[in-house]
């Protein structure tokens, strides 16, 4: 095996980028504290072509150094818009045809291994703050919640990584976009 050089990575340019077929889904930040959790959405979100992030309340926006950071340009690529709050946000992926989830733990909530849908379903995914997770006012809103199966001792992970676990799930991008 040989380590590909970056030359042959095949990369859209920014321009390119903008201009390709997205998958319709769309990730959702309610009040995420932290700007590298942010930037790291924003890159998961361009690895997997998503359509957009929505990004709610006092979640920061691009520009800013912390995005950046760990966004690495893909705050450049990946559409994004910001709401006041959540239920905004929702109300707006409602009207443009998207089924909402909540990635969270509760009561009757869907295993994202046995969670059942169409590749391109329109789906909306919202990822909550670091420690008091998913508004419950939000989750009422949503079609229903999404839930990481877990075994171990701390049933919780950091946004930035359940955000890659939950978008790789649904959008599982066929070899021949690759």
């Amino acid at each position: 095996m040989r380590k590909l050089a970056m030359e042959e990575l095949n990369r859209l340019t920014v321009d390119e980028f903008k201009q390709t077929e997205k998958i319709p889904v769309i990730a959702v930040l309610e009040n995420i504290r932290s700007a590298y959790n942010v930037g790291s959405v924003f890159r998961t979100a361009d690895a997997f072509l998503l359509e957009a992030i929505y990004i709610c309340g006092y979640t920061c926006t691009p520009p800013h150094k912390e995005i950046k950071k760990t966004a690495l340009g893909a705050e450049d690529t990946v559409s994004w818009k910001h709401f006041d709050n959540a239920g905004l946000a929702i109300q707006e992926l409602h009207q443009l045809g998207y089924t909402v989830y909540a990635v969270e733990q509760v009561e009757g909530s869907t295993l994202l291994n046995n969670l059942h849908y169409t590749a391109g379903d329109k789906i909306a995914v919202i990822f909550g703050n670091e420690v008091t997770g998913v508004e419950q006012s939000t989750i009422q809103q949503c079609a229903g919640c999404i839930e990481i199966p877990q075994a171990g001792m701390k049933h919780s992970l950091n946004i930035a990584t359940a955000a890659g676990v939950v978008l790789w799930e649904l959008v599982r991008i066929p070899p021949s976009i690759l």
